[in-house]
């Protein structure tokens, strides 16, 4: 007989349906959710529940329902990206939102060598999970193809750049847009040498942000010289290294449109570092608009993407179109917008 961690018998299933006056099986069909139980009798069961401080099993009950009640949020970059980065902090604060309201669990997880997407999508695959959230996808990814074959329901953050792989539910920000806006305030400012440092180009973000860049400098008719274009990694090192790329380059620039915060803030140390004034002998212009940015020095112009809505948006999709295939796709594009502060 099953025992609790003081010694007492642990309630069970019969337990409840005796003290409810009702069958076993009525007391599964509450606990799973079913509308096939009577308002009265539902109460009777859970007030004998709470009475006796049973707990459901959640691994039978797993195996009736086919539902564990968790969703995976997988980041695909290494580890100390996730925790160094405050883009990701806004997308688990947005997710985690949604699925508290929901009663089910977060497994967070990260993914960027071969062998931890490997494990990533066995485990996956493998039924412990409703779904799955996937953010920072690069080209070379494998687990949107993985999933779609194992038929884990997937909501991507980000459209896949290139993969092959369809997209059919996915959350993403205007990302030409937020670019050529970037670029624009640059110009309206004066500056016509405006270099900018890509996000990494095997991503749909980096590609489209470049993009943005340089439809606004040809609208501009200002012609791109290409040792302005350096390409950054989103980290606030890969943006310091482009930066000294962009420096010694001998182009000269006057302005920087800078692909996300991060590498902005890395980028700014390098400036400093050399005795150049910001925006006075270089303006910049970041994307992302984290918290990070209203408090750097100076506090940066950047495009504000809406992260923590991001994330929302991502978790209700999961939950309530992909998981129960309530329809065959959906996609959500969210607006970017300007924050002019003082560098740029």
């Amino acid at each position: 007989m099953a025992k609790s961690v003081d010694g007492r018998q642990r309630p069970t299933l019969e337990m409840v349906a005796e003290r409810a006056g009702v069958g076993r099986g009525t007391v599964s069909r509450v606990i799973n959710g079913s509308a096939q139980v009577s308002p009265r009798t539902r109460e009777a069961v859970r007030n004998a529940i709470a009475e006796l401080g049973y707990s459901p099993n959640h691994a039978a009950r797993t195996l009736v329902t086919r539902r564990t009640d968790t969703v995976a949020l997988v980041v695909s970059e290494p580890r100390d990206r996730l925790f160094a980065d405050p883009f990701f902090a806004d997308i688990i604060r947005g997710v985690s939102s949604v699925l508290h309201e929901r009663d089910l669990q977060l497994m967070l997880t990260t993914a960027r060598s071969e062998a931890e997407h490997k494990r990533v999508g066995d485990y996956l695959s493998g039924f412990h999970v409703d779904g799955a959230l996937l953010v920072s996808l690069h080209r070379d990814d494998p687990l949107p193809e993985r999933l779609a074959e194992a038929g884990v329901p997937v909501v991507h953050g980000g459209l896949p750049q290139d993969s092959g792989v369809a997209a059919p539910y996915y959350v993403e920000v205007s990302n030409v847009g937020g670019g050529r806006t970037a670029t624009q305030r640059l110009l309206d400012i004066g500056r016509r040498r405006i270099a900018t440092i890509t996000g990494p180009l095997d991503m749909n973000a980096g590609v489209e942000r470049l993009r943005g860049y340089r439809e606004a400098m040809e609208e501009a008719g200002v012609e791109v010289d290409e040792r302005l274009v350096v390409e950054g990694d989103f980290s606030a090192e890969g943006g310091a290294e482009a930066m000294k790329q962009l420096l010694d380059s001998g182009a000269d620039p006057d302005a920087v449109f800078v692909a996300s915060d991060m590498m902005a803030i890395g980028g700014m140390r390098v400036l400093r570092s050399r005795g150049l004034q910001i925006p006075e002998d270089l303006a910049l212009v970041g994307f992302d608009d984290t918290l990070m940015a209203r408090h750097s020095d100076p506090p940066l112009t950047t495009v504000h993407q809406p992260i923590v809505r991001m994330g929302q948006e991502m978790a209700t999709l999961l939950v309530d179109v992909a998981i129960p295939g309530a329809k065959e796709s959906e996609g959500l594009f969210l607006d970017t917008h300007l924050v002019v502060r003082s560098s740029g």
